[in-house]
């Protein structure tokens, strides 16, 4: 693939890509009216965009963020539906999913995340996988599995132990409860934490510090680096297909009203296991 392919408008649903000087790609997830919530074809190239970074040159490091008001809402209820109720869509989602995060590990460029505002799901997933970081104070991150009725897959058990300690993993995935950019950074889940005005600033001149250096070396130490990750991969794979599985019980029908209208959730009394 060539730069041109790669930044052409419309090639990845619900992303915007821009190649910068000195071989930044900007990648903005956009879909305003819904906070940035990532439907069925925005999924999709979340996954597919990783590798086709990784196979085109000129791409030195990429700076990911999320417009106007936050990072990412995660996944719209439209997708969730359809997964809830429509086996071959869950395989379709399960596939990308899984994908999705390996993609990020796998991708030889150095990836830096800029977070503002709610992150969540799909998104939490590729912001806290880059190579960098970077939250601004007011941010607040989310596992929001749970509360909708399902396992914490994606991408929580494969990184949140190994950047945050497991009871601290536990306690945040298990209770869904939502962390500020300055907690995040205060407790290793993030790289840094910075005020909301400088937060791009900073950001950028993270990514054209990466984009300055050696290649090479950058690149295979993210490589090596990533083996810790790499080395978590049956833990992940567990977490994934406990969560898919969860889409086929009640659980999750009850977290989706619930969300919808905005409402405490009344989930099953006892689970079969």
């Amino acid at each position: 693939m060539n730069l041109d392919q790669l930044t052409a408008p419309g090639a990845y649903p619900g992303l915007t890509l821009t190649l910068h000087d000195g071989g930044l790609l900007e990648i903005v997830i956009q879909s305003e009216k819904t906070l940035n919530s990532v439907d069925a074809r925005a999924h999709r190239a979340l996954t597919t965009v990783w590798r086709d970074i990784d196979d085109t040159a000129g791409v030195r490091c990429v700076l990911i963020r999320g417009e106007g008001r936050g990072f990412s809402s995660g996944g719209d209820f439209t997708l969730i539906e359809e997964m809830a109720g429509d086996f071959t869509a869950l395989a379709r989602v399960w596939k990308e999913a899984r994908d999705l995060v390996y993609n990020v590990i796998n991708c030889g460029k150095p990836v830096v995340s800029a977070i503002h505002g709610p992150c969540v799901g799909a998104g939490l997933a590729v912001a806290l996988l880059a190579d960098v970081s970077i939250a601004a104070r007011s941010a607040r991150l989310l596992d929001g599995h749970v509360r909708l009725g399902v396992a914490a897959g994606d991408h929580a058990a494969i990184i949140w132990p190994l950047l945050c300690g497991l009871n601290k993993a536990k306690y945040l995935l298990m209770t869904g409860e939502s962390v500020s950019g300055e907690e995040a950074e205060r407790i290793g889940l993030v790289s840094l934490c910075v005020p909301d005005d400088e937060l791009l600033d900073r950001a950028w001149a993270v990514a054209r510090r990466l984009a300055a250096g050696s290649p090479s070396a950058v690149r295979w130490t993210k490589y090596a680096l990533n083996n810790w990750l790499r080395a978590m991969g049956p833990t992940f794979d567990a977490s994934l297909a406990l969560e898919f599985l969860g889409f086929t019980g009640p659980d999750v029908h009850e977290g989706l009203s619930s969300l919808r209208e905005k409402r405490a959730p009344k989930f099953q009394d006892d689970a079969p296991i």
